[in-house]
């Protein structure tokens, strides 16, 4: 197994982390990017999520997964270089190792450094034939993605968990386009997403009885507290689900109980009581809407894959000609 630039990659994410933080707490709607929810702390935190009985997602793509791997290996074929981004607890990437045929290496892009570490080296233990490559980096940074050395050959990116969803259109359109540089013409994609439901089953996925996912959101101004000399007093912030209908996402918010002020590296930023910090956003697709977002990105739908319920889909996706 081996790295990439991991000292370089951990201090330049502590600016960027801090510049972040800055930019997003100046503004009229405070906001701070989803990705510095993944420390040590949040991914291990996120983990804990997905087997919570409110947390659809996670069970139902596995599920399908487990009904469809066998066609799902048939469409990719033998000796695939396999690229995930966001490693993850490597469940559903253990299940598709398992399925296809001969794999020849696997590519685990993740920004948190120590999770990245720690999951990828049970997992060269446990594949000693397939070459394991762990590159610590934010993903979501289209110009260093498509930058990215890749081995020849037979080239799959894998990003399961619907985590597509935290991206505005643009925003998908520049991934997804920057995915397709990196792989080269003969790349393909498997990737997974969530569709439109019942708010009544998204808020409670986002906004568990157990308070996990409120650990989770309030992990970020702690990690905040730890890394940038900040101030937050994690008990007058409430974490809120709520269900955008007009964009068609859940949006995670931190809500501030009182009027306060909080200081970052010493800067200072004023709350008022009820103004939140936007956190994150859970986008919820329509099969076509999706569809005609790949295609900007000059990706096509070859086949896809739905649970009995059409709560969650998994989609193989080709380059489009032309």
């Amino acid at each position: 197994m081996r790295g990439d630039g991991e000292e370089k990659t951990e201090q330049d994410q502590l600016a960027e982390f801090h510049a972040d933080v800055q930019e997003g707490l100046s503004q009229d709607q405070k906001t701070l990017p989803c990705r510095w929810l993944y420390d040590q702390d949040g991914s291990e935190l996120f983990e804990a999520i997905t087997e919570l009985p409110e947390y659809y997602p996670t069970r139902t793509e596995v599920g399908i997964f487990k009904s469809h791997l066998a066609a799902m290996a048939e469409a990719i074929g033998p000796n695939a270089q396999l690229v995930e981004f966001g490693a993850g607890a490597g469940t559903k990437t253990r299940l598709l190792l398992d399925a296809l045929e001969t794999p020849a290496s696997y590519i685990a892009i993740d920004i948190s450094a120590d999770f990245l570490r720690a999951s990828m080296a049970a997992l060269a233990r446990d594949y000693p034939g397939i070459d394991v490559i762990p590159i610590v980096g934010d993903f979501m940074n289209a110009s260093g993605l498509a930058e990215t050395d890749l081995p020849t050959g037979n080239r799959l990116a894998f990003f399961p968990g619907s985590t597509i969803g935290n991206l505005l259109d643009d925003e998908i359109v520049t991934f997804l386009s920057a995915v397709r540089t990196m792989l080269g013409a003969e790349g393909r994609f498997l990737i997974g997403f969530d569709l439109v439901k019942s708010a009544d089953i998204l808020v409670p996925a986002y906004d568990d009885a157990a308070g996990v996912t409120a650990a989770f959101n309030l992990n970020l101004l702690k990690r905040i507290n730890r890394e940038l000399d900040g101030s937050f007093n994690l008990n007058a912030f409430a974490h809120e689900a709520r269900w955008n209908e007009a964009d068609g996402r859940i949006e995670m918010h931190l809500v501030s109980g009182q009027d306060q002020t909080v200081k970052v590296n010493g800067d200072r930023f004023s709350f008022k009581k009820g103004e939140t910090i936007h956190t994150e956003n859970s986008r919820k697709f329509k099969m076509d809407g999706f569809a005609a977002l790949a295609e900007q990105a000059g990706w096509r739908m070859k086949k896809h894959w739905t649970d009995d319920q059409k709560y969650f889909a998994v989609a193989l996706m080709d380059q489009a000609l032309g």
